[in-house]
């Protein structure tokens, strides 16, 4: 092990903050691949975090924050250096119309607490697979809603700048995107603002959402979800299927044949296989439709090879 991260195991060991070494990351990522962290922490609550976040800084290594595991691909080598995973950062509080949540707190827990309490707004992110802070770093959507319609602010981390807060326009949330991604912010706590409603109606609604996911994507199977962004004026599913894609594989991955927008691990693929499929996908539509797909999911690790990138 390096020096570097030997000495952040001392800071770890020293502050009582929880990590593991060479922890598998296929057992914290959605497509169930990738393979071992050198060092995995994870904090118990804010103060932990933000120790953590420091300690990787000042040291300088290589880190990552790891939410829900659901958009992002991580390398068969796995990651050398310090995940840092948020799953237990997930404390809720209410105030009249407000959500005040932590960020590591997955959608689905979220949206059934916001349901207890009688809110409506988040509906559309019930069954969206990931964490509250995926959700804020990707401007989650779906069926007609997103983050951006619901955040009010949020408090984030900067490496240079310490512990910030930024309103729904600094986040500055489009289709996939957010200041976080541009500046290395990661968020924190997440404040949403929501309407009330009966709670029958709320969860009628959930349901509802539900059933058109399980009826539609491939929900049985390990994904990063839609395997692709949007194109401009259409649709990656479509242009998969009609390149005739559907079932197509690599090793154990494979196009979902319930909807093509979706890349599956269907028999233990590894991620290299995920790639290799990725990349006949983006060939096979552009020499089809001269339309170029790109990835959704991030890529985490090293890879001998990936697919063609959104500059």
């Amino acid at each position: 092990m390096p020096a570097k991260l030997k000495l952040l195991k001392n800071k770890l060991q020293n502050s009582e903050i929880s990590f593991k070494e060479d922890e598998l990351l296929s057992k914290h990522t959605s497509f169930e691949v990738g393979g071992p962290a050198t060092i995995f922490i994870e904090p118990l609550d804010k103060t932990d975090l933000i120790k953590s976040l420091e300690f990787v800084k000042e040291l300088d290594i290589n880190y990552f924050v790891l939410g829900g595991g659901s958009n992002i691909i991580v390398s068969d080598h796995g990651y050398n250096g310090a995940i840092i995973a948020m799953s237990k950062l997930n404390k809720v509080r209410f105030q009249n119309n407000k959500v005040i949540a932590e960020t590591g707190i997955s959608l689905e827990k979220l949206c059934d607490k916001i349901a207890e309490n009688n809110l409506t707004g988040m509906e559309f992110a019930c069954g969206i697979p990931g964490s509250l802070g995926g959700a804020v770093f990707m401007n989650a959507g779906a069926y007609g809603g997103e983050i951006k319609q619901v955040i009010k602010k949020a408090s984030l981390f900067s490496g240079n700048r310490g512990l910030i807060e930024y309103n729904k326009e600094q986040l500055d949330l489009d289709y996939r995107q957010s200041i976080l991604q541009k500046n290395n912010l990661i968020a924190i706590e997440a404040v949403l603002e929501l309407k009330p409603a009966p709670k029958s109606i709320i969860i009628e609604k959930m349901e509802e959402l539900n059933e058109k996911r399980w009826a539609k994507q491939p929900m049985d199977y390990p994904s990063a979800g839609s395997a692709f962004k949007r194109p401009p004026d259409n649709y990656a599913g479509s242009l998969i299927e009609k390149a005739g894609l559907k079932g197509e594989k690599v090793g154990g991955a494979m196009v979902s044949k319930k909807h093509a927008g979706f890349i599956i691990n269907a028999n233990n693929a590894r991620a290299a296989d995920i790639i290799d499929l990725m990349i006949t996908v983006q060939n096979k539509v552009k020499k089809k439709f001269n339309i170029q797909l790109y990835p959704e999911p991030r890529f985490l690790g090293q890879f001998d090879k990936l697919p063609q990138l959104d500059s």
